[in-house]
């Protein structure tokens, strides 16, 4: 089987097909809240919301790896060692989204308010760090809830 073919295939797959679906949808709600609530200044940030950027509700990386986990639970049933796999992974990023990425978005916040502040007395030369948006767990639920309806679905109706 040739690179063309076997690409192809990949992304016929169902499994693949849900996942990208999940992702994209939870980013687009997101961008569809974010818009709403007037939190949306530019066309730039406008995309970079639909496409790429992390935190906000719902949670994408929660959505994408419950589809994959309630996918490969019906496709391969949960007493498999791929679902094991599967539910290691979703454990793991669904704990990085709630605890650490959400810690350190915090610290970068108040790193930054006291470098600020440092360099507004002329202590120091300061240059902001990026802060990294985590997730509530109220948005990492939400995520969690959109990806396995949505695994459901694709299991359900393929």
């Amino acid at each position: 089987m040739d690179f063309k073919s076997q690409l192809h295939s990949l992304f016929t797959q169902p499994a693949i097909i849900a996942c990208i679906y999940s992702w994209l949808s939870a980013q687009f709600l997101k961008t569809l809240i974010k818009l709403f609530s007037g939190k949306v200044h530019s066309l730039k940030e406008l995309v970079e919301l639909l496409l790429w950027r992390t935190g906000s509700m719902p949670s994408s990386h929660s959505a994408l790896v419950t589809t994959l986990c309630t996918m490969i639970a019906f496709h391969s049933g949960i007493d498999s060692d791929v679902f094991i796999l599967s539910l290691g992974f979703f454990l793991v990023t669904i704990r990085d989204a709630v605890g650490v990425r959400r810690a350190n978005g915090l610290q970068a916040a108040l790193l930054n308010m006291v470098g600020r502040s440092l360099a507004e007395k002329g202590i120091i030369e300061f240059k902001p760090i990026k802060e990294v948006q985590g997730h509530t767990p109220t948005e990492v639920l939400m995520g969690v809830l959109l990806g396995f309806v949505i695994g459901l679905a694709f299991s359900v109706l393929k």
